[in-house]
């Protein structure tokens, strides 16, 4: 999927996700591939005759209304379309009594196989969430004595799973211990929080094996080599490591850190391809090198030397339209970011959305 067709549909997604209605009025229809889209007409008819009986007057009006609504609607098509159809109408008024019904219609970039008729307080949004969703996951570990954080890595986003703390005392030791006594104590705290830190990245990794696409893990050199080389990784996550790396921190910041280090053997990771090209983008500003952004945008894309434009999904909807098909006219790259993660933010506020790398200074 092209990066403007996934942004539209996460969008509508997220948009039909933060509709309520006031009561059971919200209306999801699913015509899956290659079904007879009179079918579903006619059972949509039937389904008004059936909330003829609901009780309230305003729920029965809204829920007849907006049933009529996607049959008028379904009857604008001579056949299904190729992927299939998800419809989505209900009133969405926030006063009771007023009616302000709205309409959706999706026609996915890939195909939908599940038939879903249901009428809830809020849309069913799934099967279309699943397009969007990145099925490949990483794994990251950041470890030293004190503190381990375990962590997910998918798509433009990473996720914190679990933060640990092992209690560690380090060099100082109680009145009246031994140094041996004391050593094995550290060894023993030591050896506890790297079995709790490989229990609690087995429950965060293990069931999802089958997407799990690598584990990386990184801390203070002796801490995470002990980590690795002992038993307390489980033994299908360690075939699932990728690369192993020094890193100064090991809380959310050293997370970050992570997967800055890892860039090589992450590239293909929608954040991190983006953080590259932002990164990049950045190193050439202090150069005065081959870059446009803000209102000398339009300008590079005219004269075709766009290479990579990098837009934020915080611009308009006509915006992000406009400048895409013109990069696309001359073979740019595209990227739309969000501004969940540091480059992303920082396109959108210090760059106004809109950056590019171009082919030759304009």
């Amino acid at each position: 999927m092209d990066a403007k067709k996934e942004y539209r549909l996460r969008k509508i997604v997220n948009e039909l996700k933060n509709k309520r209605g006031r009561h059971t009025e919200l209306v999801s229809v699913y015509v899956p591939k290659g079904f007879d889209i009179n079918n579903v007409i006619g059972q949509l008819a039937e389904e008004q005759g059936t909330a003829s009986n609901i009780k309230s007057k305003t729920t029965r009006k809204n829920v007849v209304d907006a049933l009529e609504k996607i049959i008028q609607h379904l009857r604008l098509f001579k056949q299904t379309p190729e992927n299939g159809l998800a419809v989505f109408c209900g009133n969405i008024s926030e006063r009771e009594g007023i009616q302000d019904l709205q309409l959706w219609s999706v026609e996915p970039h890939e195909p939908i196989y599940v038939r879903i008729y249901r009428c809830d307080q809020t849309f069913v949004t799934e099967p279309l969430e699943d397009l969007v969703t990145t099925k490949e996951v990483y794994g990251l570990i950041a470890i030293d004595n004190k503190e381990a954080t375990i962590a997910t890595l998918k798509g433009d986003r990473y996720n914190i799973i679990k933060k640990l703390t092992s209690g560690y005392r380090g060099k100082h030791r109680a009145g009246g211990q031994s140094q041996r006594r004391f050593e094995r104590i550290v060894l023993e705290q030591s050896h506890e929080f790297k079995v709790r830190v490989g229990e609690a990245a087995t429950t965060a990794f293990l069931d999802n094996l089958k997407d799990l696409k690598g584990v990386v893990v990184g801390g203070p050199a002796g801490t995470k080599d002990d980590f690795l080389e002992g038993d307390y990784l489980h033994h299908e996550l360690k075939k699932k490591i990728i690369a192993v790396q020094d890193i100064t921190y090991t809380d959310e910041s050293g997370i970050r850190e992570l997967i800055d280090k890892s860039k090589d053997v992450l590239s293909n990771v929608e954040m991190v391809r983006q953080k590259i090209h932002v990164q990049r983008f950045l190193k050439e500003l202090i150069h005065d090198g081959n870059i446009a952004y803000g209102d000398d945008i339009e300008k590079a894309l005219n004269a075709g030397a766009v290479e990579v434009l990098l837009l934020s999904q915080n611009l308009n909807d006509e915006a992000i339209d406009d400048l895409y098909e013109k990069a696309k006219a001359t073979s740019a790259n595209v990227e739309i970011l969000s501004d969940n993660f540091e480059e992303g933010f920082q396109l959108w506020n210090t760059f106004k959305g809109k950056a590019a790398l171009l082919r030759f200074k304009v």
